[in-house]
């Protein structure tokens, strides 16, 4: 299943007018309707995420039911001739990258307390994608692997 935000799941992102848990927002960030349900619970795994928690996002009508079911690899690749590649998918635009990879980027950096200031104030002080991304580096050494995979996602396509 493929779930996708809904508009006034854009809204709570933005306002933060539901107060959501941090593993909830992780993997609320991930629900980008390429995603399936199972692909943001595995990656969310670490952190704990259950399916219980996106059940609430659902019953909060912040997500919905995508239209596009999940389909086989056939089905979405058709047989090309030989030296013809299929176009890519659409990548998002870095304003879109940065306005979600942003809100993670504080919630890791002010978690740290003392500790991660400085980092904390350079997230802060970041203005575009390429500056978020410069941090990207800092931010998964001191939080590690685990902690930074939601902010992974949020910077680069998959």
């Amino acid at each position: 299943m493929i779930l996708v935000k809904t508009d006034a799941g854009l809204q709570v992102m933005k306002d933060r007018s539901v107060a959501l848990s941090p593993r909830q927002r992780s993997a609320f960030i991930l629900f980008d309707g390429k995603r399936t349900l199972a692909d943001v619970l595995a990656a969310t795994a670490t952190m704990g995420v259950s399916r219980e928690e996106i059940d609430q996002l659902l019953a909060l009508g912040l997500l919905r039911e995508s239209a596009v079911r999940t389909q086989s690899a056939a089905q979405i690749q058709p047989d090309t001739p030989a030296g013809h590649e299929l176009p890519e998918r659409p990548h998002r635009s870095s304003q879109q990258r940065y306005a979600q990879a942003y809100p993670i980027a504080i919630q890791l950096t002010s978690a740290m307390g003392l500790r991660g200031l400085r980092l904390n104030l350079a997230v802060e002080g970041a203005s575009s994608y390429e500056q978020l991304a410069a941090l990207a580096p800092r931010i998964r050494e001191a939080v590690g692997p685990e902690k930074f995979l939601p902010l992974g996602l949020a910077l680069h396509d998959a």
